[in-house]
């Protein structure tokens, strides 16, 4: 045979059996793969709004091992990290052939191992299967998977794959983990020490643990540093002054903050593994930590719960479900965030709104504080005393029942479920009953969430907005008519806004209501400043009664604290809108002056047979006129009294649309200066007023 045809064939055979030899290899590696798969086992988080770690929950198998990149943690780490564990790491297919000569001549010179020869990807291959002996065959395999690795990740992804599986001792595995344990932060911005002594950890986790010994891990720290100056990355100076840096002696616990929600959050999506929230991670920490300490104070069995929203966008920037998650002794596993109990007195706010819309007081105007009997129905206040005269401000200030009941009889317990229905809340009556005037003392079951949405519309000049759920991004909005209108809200904010702050505590400049529950079951206070709106209940969530616990002296104090430590409040309560003043009982009209009342609790026959009286704006009264966003003036709010209905109103003259039964209208004038409104009721019975407008 020619020379030229055997070289041929040699040639062909070499090729075929190249060929033969990798496809081989290729199909062992398709039939065993490497398990990357591991990589999603890693631990659910809950963020806060900004992304900020709340809480983490441990993986089935108990560990703490939170999906990190090399994003994640500082870029002086990752350089630390190349240099002392794999030069070549960007240069070698998966294994280091020079490295693991070194380690083979080391061996054998030596006796043992000097200096180890595996990559970062050997390193992640045997984390990804983990074996307990260290032999040659293990190690075969080792270099092996990572060569497996190496064909399918790409080296930013598996250099990702160490930092979220490397061991740190007892159930921490990655450098996030590691960096909140021991440093309690994010590896975001770690000084040259921390960064040294978590690249050191790794090699021999338990041994160097910090925390059980600290001197061994200094020691470890110390190699680094001096092999980060033997390659000249480090100076001597900088190498000195991390040397002397104290090592860690405890291991803190992670971040374990909004535990209720996380929970809910993972009951909603089971399979996510990131949660995010609304909460923000610093107005959530303090409110948890006012949480547990006002609940040394309190009786034994007995929990607090605190939700606070922003008014303006819906959002839940902070909800602490219980005084503490982990004590089983005040039930604490129990969100009563959302529990149904009795609200007390924090409805009484909405039901004086609804008497200013309708015209029936102002802030100035005198209502009765006597014992009344409401068809059977007698109201007492808390103390059992009764203060006789007193102005309404007075009345909702001191929480007097009442004036309240009064205002409720008249304005209609139908109609005041009706109004918050447009907050989205809907109160819990007693089973088969209908709305009755009990619910101005607490007659009715509703949430804190509910209470702080309802109290929201307050916030926002009578402008309903849904609470969202904590985790959804935006809060659904709510279409529909308003809660009040604008000036009834600011009434009432100006006066709870005059309310005394509980003992010991600063004035906040905040508009706060107080409630307690029959049989001292409940204690409430919610309060609000041009925001936020924060509510606090205190109970125990059995539903048993806590004698001595008061709105006033248990929630109220709470609330402040909170408030003062949130960060976030001291937006001041809005200024008044267009037609809204305080007016002294002597200016008032005579309609105005006193609220009548019947023997029976009623309005008075006497008053309503009466002719019709425009109650605001009074007879020569100067009224400012707000602008609208296209300049023209915006509408006068126009109430009446008495009269029987329907009514038919004019200005200047003019009609102002139909007939209308409603005691309330509005007028657009078209121009400022002296205008007389009218209105005739059904009898033929006219009032007039003159005003001025500017």
């Amino acid at each position: 045979m020619p020379r030229w045809r055997k070289i041929a064939a040699t040639a062909g055979l070499a090729v075929l059996m190249t060929a033969g030899a990798l496809w081989g290899l290729d199909a062992l590696d398709k039939a065993y793969p490497p398990p990357i798969a591991a990589e999603d086992a890693v631990s659910v988080e809950l963020l806060d709004a900004d992304g900020q770690l709340l809480r983490a929950f441990a993986t089935p198998e108990g560990r703490w091992r939170l999906k990190t990149t090399s994003a994640d943690v500082d870029p002086r780490f990752v350089e630390m990290l190349l240099a002392y564990e794999d030069r070549r790491y960007y240069d070698h297919p998966g294994v280091d052939v020079f490295a693991l000569a070194r380690a083979a001549l080391q061996f054998a010179s030596n006796g043992r191992i000097v200096s180890g020869g595996s990559t970062l990807s050997m390193q992640v291959a045997r984390l990804m299967e983990p074996r307990r002996e260290r032999s040659f065959p293990a190690k075969f395999l080792q270099i092996l998977r990572a060569l497996q690795i190496e064909r399918r990740l790409s080296k930013q992804q598996i250099l990702d794959l160490y930092l979220t599986h490397a061991p740190y001792g007892g159930n921490l595995e990655g450098v996030r983990a590691a960096s909140l344990a021991y440093f309690g932060k994010e590896p975001k911005r770690l000084t040259v020490a921390e960064a040294a002594l978590l690249v050191a950890l790794p090699q021999l986790p338990e041994m160097r643990r910090p925390d059980r010994n600290p001197e061994a891990a200094r020691a470890a720290r110390q190699r680094v540093l001096e092999r980060m100056q033997a390659n000249g990355t480090m100076e001597a100076r900088e190498v000195a002054r991390a040397g002397i840096a104290p090592v860690p002696k405890e291991r803190l616990a992670l971040p374990a903050l909004a535990a209720h929600l996380g929970e809910a959050a993972r009951r909603g999506d089971p399979q996510a593994r990131i949660h995010r929230s609304t909460l923000r991670k610093s107005v959530q920490a303090e409110l948890e930590t006012v949480a547990r300490q006002a609940a040394v104070d309190l009786p034994a069995r007995t929990s607090l719960a605190m939700l606070m929203a922003d008014a303006t966008t819906g959002e839940i920037v902070a909800e602490v479900g219980s005084a503490d998650y982990f004590d089983a002794a005040r039930y604490g596993w129990i969100d009563m965030t959302r529990a149904k109990r009795s609200p007390g007195s924090t409805l009484k706010p909405f039901i004086y709104g609804l008497a200013f819309e309708q015209g029936l007081i102002a802030q100035e105007t005198i209502v009765e504080d006597r014992p009344a009997d409401f068809f059977g129905y007698r109201p007492r206040n808390f103390d059992m005393t009764y203060q006789g005269d007193v102005s309404i401000r007075q009345a909702l200030q001191l929480s007097l029942n009442v004036p309240a009941v009064r205002l409720l009889d008249a304005v209609g317990a139908a109609e005041l479920l009706s109004r918050l229905r447009r907050t989205g809340v809907q109160l819990a009556l007693p089973t088969g009953e209908a709305p009755g005037l009990a619910i101005a003392l607490g007659g009715a079951g509703v949430t804190l969430k509910d209470l702080v949405q309802a109290y929201a519309a307050l916030a926002n000049r009578g402008s309903p907005i849904r609470l969202g759920d904590g985790v959804r991004e935006t809060a659904e909005p709510i279409d529909g008519a308003p809660l009040m209108e604008p000036v009834a809200a600011w009434n009432v904010a100006d006066i709870l806004r005059g309310v005394m702050p509980p003992l010991g505590s600063r004035p906040l400049g905040i508009a706060y209501k107080t409630g307690t529950s029959y049989g001292y079951r409940d204690a409430w206070s919610v309060g609000y400043d041009g925001r936020y709106v924060l509510g606090v209940w205190v109970g125990r969530p059995d539903n048993a009664a806590v004698p001595g616990i008061t709105g006033y002296g248990s929630a109220a104090p709470v609330l402040f604290q909170a408030f003062a430590k949130s960060g976030v409040g001291g937006t001041p309560l809005p200024s008044p809108p267009p037609g809204a003043a305080r007016i002294a009982q002597a200016d008032l009209p005579s309609a105005l002056r006193r609220y009548s009342m019947g023997a029976n609790g009623l309005l008075s026959t006497s008053t309503r047979e009466k002719a019709p009286r425009i109650v605001y704006p009074p007879e020569g009264a100067h009224v400012e006129l707000g602008t609208g966003p296209d300049g023209k003036p915006l509408p006068l709010v126009v109430k009446l009294q008495a009269g029987r209905a329907p009514f038919r109103w004019l200005a200047n003259g003019v009609p102002l649309g139909d007939r209308s039964r409603s005691r309330t209208t509005q007028w657009t004038p078209e121009g400022i200066g002296f205008s007389t409104l009218t209105v005739i009721d059904a009898a033929g019975r006219a009032a007039s007023v003159g005003v001025f407008l500017q």
